[in-house]
């Protein structure tokens, strides 16, 4: 497979370390609006591959998008300290006016994974500049946020977090919906195993884990200014799910008609992955607390969505 990543920051590298050492595309092209950056980022990345599978990586142009299964786009104005995903919302639509076209011009049968932020409205925003069908554009979502819920339950439990099956939905962000009434882990419910290992949740065990979910992006950019290991491997997993035709079930974004009574907005649900990008949306089994924050997150996203869309429309 081959794969386009556009941004050759923090973000986009790591993405594409992660891309050819997994084995999981086989050519990759970075590009990025400095030249220099790009082309320093490949071929370090191509001394690793020898160790790893013989993939190809290189610094390119839009041009070189052809025949790309997948384009990845990573660029986007920076989240500084402090700053919301919502905050970066202007800077980024006028840069995806810019980006989104070309790519669509380059590769228009190529499947659009989003994860500037804020992610869930950036895929809309790419949904119309490409003008790709709705299933073709995929924003990575929640399947970070997942994967880091899984792991600090996994943590408290004392079980691998391959082995829990609980997800975020909503958006990715700050309104996103923690499902703990659907969790398991060996068939069996969060709170029936916490009781079995002799670690219970209580309100402030499950306060701690909430909090380690919603905010870790806050509290990785304190420390160290961004994050990209974590979402890398996200990106990798979606990647691998798309060319390997996996059907997959993940927490990625795309276009909903309809989420607790919202109309038309990107959120994440549980998604089947595989060669046409979004199979199947398998609406989750939550409880009245989580069906009203799914709501609340999904009328966040619309309204915000509603705006970025109006930016593009008055240019």
């Amino acid at each position: 497979m081959k794969v386009g990543i556009i941004g050759a920051g923090s973000v986009g590298a790591a993405t594409a370390f992660a891309l050819v050492m997994k084995g999981v595309a086989r050519k990759v092209v970075l590009i990025d609006a400095n030249q220099k950056k790009a082309e320093a980022e490949a071929a370090d990345i191509a001394h690793a591959a020898p160790f790893a599978y013989a993939n190809k990586i290189k610094a390119g142009t839009y041009d070189d998008l052809k025949g790309c299964e997948i384009v990845i786009v990573t660029a986007g104005a920076n989240q500084k300290p402090g700053e919301t995903r919502i905050d970066l919302l202007g800077r980024n639509v006028k840069i995806f006016e810019s980006i989104i076209p070309q790519i669509a011009k380059a590769e228009p049968n190529t499947t659009l994974i989003i994860t500037a932020n804020p992610a869930d409205i950036m895929t809309e925003v790419a949904i119309k500049l490409s003008g790709f069908p709705k299933e073709r554009v995929i924003g990575s979502g929640t399947v970070l946020d997942t994967s880091r819920f899984r792991t600090l339950l996994g943590y408290h439990l004392g079980v691998s977090p391959q082995s829990v099956h609980a997800n975020v939905i909503g958006e990715h962000g700050d309104s996103e919906v923690l499902v703990w009434s659907a969790g398991d882990a060996g068939t069996v419910s969060l709170d029936k195993l916490a009781e079995e290992v002799g670690k219970p949740f209580n309100a402030e065990t499950k306060a701690k884990i909430d909090d380690g979910v919603r905010n870790a992006a806050y509290k990785i950019i304190d420390g160290k200014g961004a994050t990209y290991f974590g979402i890398a491997g996200a990106l990798t997993r979606i990647c691998a799910a798309i060319t390997n035709n996996e059907y997959a079930i993940l927490t990625v974004s795309s276009h909903q008609e309809d989420v607790e009574g919202v109309k038309g907005v990107c959120v994440s649900l549980p998604t089947v992955l595989g060669k046409r990008g979004v199979h199947k949306v398998i609406y989750p089994v939550l409880n009245t607390e989580e069906k009203a924050a799914l709501k609340k997150s999904a009328e966040a996203m619309k309204e915000y969505s509603d705006q970025a869309l109006a930016m593009i429309s008055a240019q």
